[in-house]
């Protein structure tokens, strides 16, 4: 019998660079998904075929009590492996699988992500051993962040394995504990513009990171209740001559971007939903990742521009940032939306809310 397991990608709506300083976002699965099917052999073998980058798998089922090494940098077909092995899961036997995927990749819209979710779900339910670690989504998407990030020690954070694992529209708090609040807005088209040039992800992620966390020291040393979910503007212009420039830039986007999310929440939740202020909200969140964080591109301001003179409400880059996926909200003629994106050299989709990660077939 084959397995099929397929889990969606993302777009983060609000709060872009927020989740790894326990700050709050919102996110959306898109229907645009990578499957696994797969099905046991007799041998111990684990063989992955990836027709879609040319590229396969290999490895053998490791002895008792031992684990998979690795041979490459965020190895993660080996580490979910072991991640799982670590919670108490058994195989006896090795599996065919073949992977294929339709969300761009190293863009920004968690295609990584996406592939840990489906492979944890996809070795959960073939597993000899089943257990209730792996019972529902949210586990699925805490192993799968212990898969890509922990065990690299990676500096993002895990919306993306939640936002894949759960599905739908997620307002994701982060603090203490990870809390989701599943937001019912009905959403419309949205057009996905793959700019197709590549992002340096764990540069991005560690100068906004870092340059926050720094900031934050220095500022305790003076202020020791500064707490960054409360902050205010006026309370770090306080401390702005102990900051670098960037240091300061950074945290005044983080604040900002803060203040943007609980707005957008807002107006998600509402009785009557405001589509061109939560467009407009879009624009505001993406001129401070551009001015601020500096995460844009010339071409991904190119190709947002373009998008909204066609008729789209509103649009942000996606992910850290540096190269990879623009979105823009686009209810209305979004064919046209999807060409003008094309016609400055992008990559265009249209996409819409999607479910999590699901078994399609068993």
């Amino acid at each position: 019998m084959t397995l099929t397991v397929s889990a969606p990608g993302r777009i983060c709506l609000f709060g872009e660079h927020q989740d790894y300083l326990q700050l709050p976002v919102i996110t959306m699965a898109i229907d645009r998904r990578i499957s696994i099917s797969g099905k046991p052999v007799r041998d111990k073998i684990f063989h992955i075929e990836l027709p879609d980058i040319s590229d396969q798998e290999i490895f053998e089922l490791p002895a008792p009590g031992q684990e998979i090494a690795y041979i490459k940098e965020r190895d993660y077909w080996r580490s979910v492996f072991n991640i799982v092995l670590r919670q108490g899961l058994h195989f006896t036997s090795g599996c065919h699988c073949k992977v294929h995927g339709n969300i761009p990749i190293n863009s920004g819209t968690s295609s990584s992500s996406a592939l840990c979710v489906a492979w944890t779900k996809f070795l959960c339910k073939i597993s000899q051993q089943p257990i209730e670690e792996c019972g529902d989504a949210k586990s699925i998407a805490r192993l799968a962040h212990l898969a890509e990030v922990i065990e690299f020690g990676e500096p993002g954070g895990m919306m993306d394995h939640y936002a894949s694992a759960v599905g739908g529209i997620l307002f994701q708090q982060f603090e203490n504990d990870v809390r989701l609040t599943p937001l019912k807005v009905k959403l419309g088209t949205f057009v996905l513009g793959d700019s197709q040039q590549a992002k340096d992800t764990k540069g991005i992620l560690s100068r906004v990171k870092f340059g926050v966390l720094d900031a934050m020291q220095i500022i305790k040393q003076h202020e020791p209740q500064f707490d960054l979910a409360t902050a205010s503007l006026p309370l770090i212009e306080r401390f702005k001559n102990l900051l670098t420039n960037d240091q300061f830039e950074v945290l005044q986007g983080t604040i900002l971007n803060r203040n943007l999310t609980q707005e957008a929440l807002k107006i998600m939740q509402a009785e009557s939903f405001d589509e061109k202020t939560f467009a407009q909200l879009l624009n505001e969140h993406q001129q401070v990742l551009a001015r601020l964080l500096k995460i844009s591109t010339p071409k991904i301001d190119a190709m947002l521009s373009a998008a909204l003179k066609a008729g789209a409400l509103g649009g942000k880059i996606n992910g850290s940032g540096g190269g990879g996926c623009m979105f823009v909200y686009a209810p209305t003629s979004p064919d046209k939306v999807a060409q003008a994106i094309e016609e400055v050299g992008g990559k265009a989709y249209l996409i819409q809310t999607d479910c999590g990660v699901r078994i399609e077939s068993d």
